[in-house]
C-alpha cells in the first residue's frame, strides 16, 4: 500500500485515474476500497456495474459464464473511463451483489475527487473494445495471485454465500477460467504486486 500510495502522490495535478485489477477473488475489491479509504479526494468505481442484466444474457445463452469479457457492456465501460478522465461530475451504474444486478444512476464521482480508483478484472485485457482501456490509466496495479489460493479463497466465498456444492463448482469453474484469461491475456501493468496468502 505504501508503494501505490507514493505512485499516486506522484500523478501531478488533476483527475487522475488508478485501475487495480486481479482475477476473481485476487483481493482487488479489498484494495481497492483501502486505497480510497487513505485518501481524501478519492473514490471508487467498480467495473462490475457494467454487467449485462440476466435477461440479456440469457437471450443470448451466456447466463452460465456471468464475469467472462463478453457479459460485460464494455463499450458503455470504455465510454465511462473517458468522461471520468476528462473531469467534472459522473454518474455510474453500480452492481447489487445481493439483488444479481446493476443499478443505474447509483454511484456518483463529484467534480472535487482528484483521484478515481476503478477496479475489475479486465481493466488491461488485450482484446477490443477492453484494450483502448490502457491508455486512460495514471497508474495500473496488477494483484498477481496463483491459481491454487484463488481457487481457495473462491471457494470459501460462495460456501459462504450458501451456495450448494454443485453450485460452488459451477461457479468455480466459471470464475477459474475468468482468472486464467486475466493472467493470460492482460497487458503489462505499471505495477504487478503479489499479496500474501489470506489464512
Amino acid at each position: 500500500m505504501e508503494e501505490i500510495l507514493d505512485l499516486v502522490a506522484r500523478l501531478g495535478p488533476g483527475r487522475r485515474i488508478v485501475a487495480i485489477l486481479g482475477a476473481p477473488g485476487s483481493g482487488k475489491s479489498t484494495l481497492a476500497a483501502q486505497l480510497v479509504a487513505g485518501l481524501d479526494d478519492a473514490v471508487l468505481v467498480p467495473m462490475d456495474g457494467f454487467h449485462l442484466d440476466n435477461r440479456l444474457l440469457e437471450a443470448d445463452g451466456l447466463r452460465g459464464c456471468k464475469g467472462a469479457p463478453e457479459t460485460f457492456d464494455a463499450a458503455g465501460f470504455v465510454a465511462l473511463v473517458r468522461r471520468l478522465k476528462a473531469g467534472g461530475e459522473v454518474v455510474h451504474p453500480v452492481f447489487d451483489r445481493g439483488l444479481d444486478l446493476a443499478i443505474a444512476g447509483a454511484g456518483r464521482v463529484e467534480a472535487g475527487h482528484r483521484l478515481v480508483v476503478v477496479e475489475g478484472n479486465y481493466l488491461l485485457l488485450d482484446r477490443a473494445p477492453w484494450r483502448e482501456l490502457a491508455g486512460l490509466w495514471d497508474l495500473s496495479v496488477m494483484l498477481d495471485v496463483p491459481i491454487e489460493e484463488l481457487r481457495r479463497r473462491l471457494t470459501a466465498r460462495w460456501q459462504g454465500l450458501g451456495r450448494s456444492p454443485a453450485e460452488v463448482m459451477a461457479h468455480l469453474e466459471n470464475d477459474l477460467g475468468n482468472a486464467e484469461l486475466v493472467l493470460r491475456e492482460s497487458l503489462p501493468a505499471d505495477l504487478r504486486v503479489r499479496p500474501a496468502p489470506i489464512s
